[in-house]
């Protein structure tokens, strides 16, 4: 199946500090944008704060733009908590990976392969990303809940390779085993 990577975002450091209600520092999300991003397996990617971590099972995460296109038309303008920060931006929801023409949430307890340009890639999706109460500052109050069942995905990538921005295809999607959603989550292999 055909999507597009809309967006890949690799952050050295966690920008969302503190409590919403203290509201963001200042920081340039361009400077967190790339093109292209290497992908190790179960490690994740390569400069991401998540990058060699223990908790492999959520070292990349997913998300689709249209998820938060869906937000907007439910609380902006005339919706219950009206913003007035809009277009909102997909990139604002932090995931690594933002998508157009992909159901990023019905890929939760899989395994898919993902081929971003630069050949084949698998991924383990253990877990949803849920949202956190950021996403009331970030885009308007009452986010945080509409958001809850279409925040993304968080994934393991069980292969080395590359992401760009661009045209992607999936395929090779399969539920986990629910005898290997029960087990405890590992770390990463040091091989």
């Amino acid at each position: 199946m055909d999507f597009e990577i809309v967006s890949l975002l690799v952050s050295r450091v966690r920008r969302y500090e503190g409590r919403p209600s203290d509201g963001t520092q200042p920081y340039d999300i361009g400077d967190e944008l790339v093109d292209s991003v290497r992908v190790r397996a179960h490690k994740g990617l390569v400069g991401d704060r998540y990058f060699g971590t223990r908790f492999t099972f959520a070292t990349m995460t997913m998300i689709a733009a249209e998820s938060i296109e869906q937000l907007e038309r439910d609380i902006a303008g005339d919706g219950l908590f009206p913003a007035a920060n809009t277009p909102f931006d997909p990139v604002l929801a932090r995931r690594n990976l933002v998508t157009r023409g992909l159901d990023v949430d019905a890929l939760a307890r899989t395994t898919f392969t993902v081929d971003g340009g630069h050949g084949p890639i698998r991924f383990r999706s253990m877990t949803p990303a849920n949202p956190c109460a950021w996403m009331n500052t970030v885009y308007a109050p009452g986010a945080h809940q509409a958001l809850r069942g279409h925040g993304g995905i968080r994934c393991e990538p069980l292969d080395d390779g590359e992401l760009s921005i661009g045209p992607a295809t999936i395929a090779d999607i399969a539920p986990i085993p629910p005898e290997e959603l029960t087990r405890r989550i590992k770390a990463a292999p040091t091989s």
